[in-house]
């Protein structure tokens, strides 16, 4: 029977439709392949924030306009904005007065002081009126710290939103960074002082109300105009840009002070400018002294202090090191981009800004030269490499602490391996406190301030130096200059630095981030036996703890003679390289399941004179009493040094 024509006629119908569905989806799909690929790919948000501030000294309160362009680089609609109001928080009923107040430790420097500020003693900053271009005015909420602002019409992505807000604030007495009247007699540290936008990024916004922790935020410009009374000198983030008509130890030497822009009220008019960063402070007093140098680099280092006489002997000598700090910390971290650099008597202790740091100005030579090492640091840790402080203060805080110990150690020719600086004892401690809490906790979030101290400074340094046990002294430090070179002027999270370790080494780390940041796991090995066996010795090796690591076993010969096996963990799935000055011989993978570990070593038992896990000191064992052995006396070769 023959077909039927009908069915043909379906069946071409039916590849027709098929043909031009496929040339309908094919276009779509990769329109959605190239999507998915530009979601992959890194974006940050851009701003740029002008702001005009009108400052009176006699009630310590301000009043300021500030215009922001705003990108949006992601591929998200945005229907509404969060800015950061951190003057908010000292007032009695805070956020941050009742944590203080309530935690188990709290900070002698904020206790229950914000409790007791009397309404013209405490910090506030308002916003009253915020406009988007030509539209009127748009809504806000005001949440403590936080403002909340809706937009009339979304900001679609890779579109540009103008804003403009009107603001006043009241400086409060200096309890934590920002404050008047300094316990030093510092006027006013303003940081932390206007609507500052939050982050968007990859993870949505980052709205976190001001407990006391550090910070996070967009990357732009600022062009900023203080007005405030022209008997202070102001020392800030940026360039001044009218030096000739303000004098106060900005103009260079050789040129003339033109007349100054001083208004009705007695107000200098100072304008300042920076580019890339992602903050802006400054500080002002009557009795600074500014005193300035060069650097051979170009770089202009600035130093404000007030004029008293136990200060100015040992703040005579900062310049000279500081100079020294900068240039090797650009040689062994990466060149500092800016132009200047402050370090500026203010704040109560010491923290860092862009081209700023305010620190406490009665102190030693020593200490002095110890505060600028660790906050100029976090010029690199956190000011250029902006990671976020609130869910990885480790990342600022411990990258820094690594980094100042081996500036210091540089810097004072202090003796010793700095492969092993002291934060591993505080690491060890808090490891064996029964208080730590792991690294991924959001900074807020820490039940002690020790815990969180302990953690950030300490366990985030000894994250560092221990990788250059995992994969070796020098490609650390090749890591770190690669690191800082791919994620400058960004926002770079732990993944994205252990990436570039990965791709240094070869090795993979992922098991590395993840037992250090996820967990309090500790690590603990021990030699368990030393045996005979035939021409050889066999060595018994017990992880007593649950953390994996690979063991560098060095041994020493009565000949003299040192060697060190190299039994890599198996989740590296690559071994360490010999170290500069190591004889290495690499030994079987360890499997991370396997409690013991037996090593069969083609050397009598009779020539060793010493064998010890980690002769380095870089692993960072809870207890090292079982990490060596020697031999007792003839006959008794079995014994592990007390």
């Amino acid at each position: 029977m023959a077909p039927d024509v009908d069915v043909y006629l379906c069946l071409f119908a039916c590849l027709q439709m098929k043909t031009i569905f496929l040339l309908i989806l094919f276009p779509l799909l990769c329109i959605c392949a190239f999507l998915n690929e530009v979601r992959a790919q890194y974006w940050q948000q851009e701003i740029r924030y002008e702001m005009e501030v009108f400052f009176n000294d006699a009630d310590h309160s301000y009043s300021g306009k500030q215009r922001i362009i705003y990108r949006n680089n992601s591929s998200d609609t945005l229907k509404h904005l969060y800015f950061h109001l951190f003057p908010n928080a000292f007032q009695p009923g805070s956020m941050m007065d009742v944590r203080s107040r309530t935690i188990e430790d709290p900070d002698p420097r904020v206790a229950d002081r914000i409790s007791k500020l009397r309404p013209e003693e405490q910090g506030f900053l308002h916003v009253s009126a915020i406009r988007a271009g030509r539209k009127g005015d748009l809504a806000f909420e005001e949440h403590e710290t936080i403002l909340r602002v809706a937009l009339d019409k979304p900001l679609r992505p890779g579109k540009r939103l103008r804003l403009e807000l009107d603001f006043e604030g009241q400086v409060p007495l200096q309890i934590r960074r920002s404050g008047r009247d300094s316990q030093e007699g510092v006027a006013y540290s303003m940081a932390q002082w206007y609507p500052k936008l939050c982050e968007y990024d990859r993870m949505g916004w980052h709205p976190y109300p001001y407990i006391g922790r550090e910070f996070h935020g967009v990357w732009g410009d600022f062009d900023v105009v203080i007005h405030m009374d022209s008997a202070y000198t102001i020392a800030s983030t940026g360039v001044l840009r009218n030096a000739a008509k303000v004098g106060k130890g900005y103009l260079p030497e050789g040129s003339r002070l033109r007349k100054r822009e001083i208004d009705e009220a007695g107000r200098q008019r100072w304008h300042f400018r920076a580019r890339r960063v992602h903050d802006f402070a400054w500080a002002a007093d009557k009795d600074y002294l500014h005193k300035s140098i060069k650097t051979e680099r170009g770089l202009q280092l600035r130093f404000f202090y007030k004029n008293s006489p136990d200060l100015i002997r040992n703040w005579e000598e900062l310049p000279e090191y500081t100079e020294r700090v900068f240039n090797y910390a650009a040689d062994i971290l990466g060149e500092y981009p800016y132009e200047e650099y402050n370090v500026v008597q203010g704040g109560d202790g010491g923290m860092e800004y862009p081209m700023l740091t305010l620190i406490t100005g009665r102190r030693s030579v020593g200490s002095l030269v110890g505060v600028t090492v660790h906050e100029a640091v976090h010029s690199w840790y956190q000011l250029l490499l902006g990671s976020n402080e609130a869910l990885y203060p480790w990342m600022d805080e411990g990258f820094t602490t690594y980094a100042g110990e081996r500036i210091m150690n540089h810097i004072f020719q202090r003796e010793g391996d700095s492969r092993r600086g002291r934060y591993y004892n505080g690491y060890l401690s808090l490891a064996m406190s029964g208080k730590e809490e792991p690294m991924s906790k959001h900074a807020d979030h820490y039940n002690t301030n020790y815990a969180y101290g302990a953690a950030s400074y300490n366990k985030g340094a000894v994250f560092v130096a221990q990788l250059g046990y995992i994969i070796g002294e020098e490609l650390l430090q090749k890591g770190l200059k690669r690191y800082y070179e791919e994620w400058r002027f960004k926002h770079p999270d732990p993944f994205d630095f252990i990436l570039v370790m990965e791709k240094v080494s070869g090795m993979e780390l992922g098991w590395y981030l993840n037992y250090m940041m996820n967990t309090t796991e500790v690590i603990d090995y021990g030699i368990r036996t030393v045996e005979s066996e035939g021409s050889g010795t066999r060595i018994g090796l017990q992880r007593i703890a649950n953390m994996p690591m690979p063991i560098d076993l060095d041994i020493r010969l009565k000949g003299g003679e040192q060697m060190r096996v190299h039994i890599p963990v198996d989740m590296m799935l690559k071994a360490k390289e010999p170290e500069e000055g190591t004889v290495q011989v690499t030994a079987d993978f360890w499997k991370w399941t396997h409690p013991s570990y037996d090593l069969l070593l083609d050397v009598p038992l009779s020539d060793i004179e010493h064998i010890e896990i980690d002769a380095s000191l870089r692993l960072a064992d809870v207890n090292r009493n079982n990490n060596r052995w020697i031999p007792d006396e003839p006959g008794d070769q079995n014994r592990q040094e007390e």
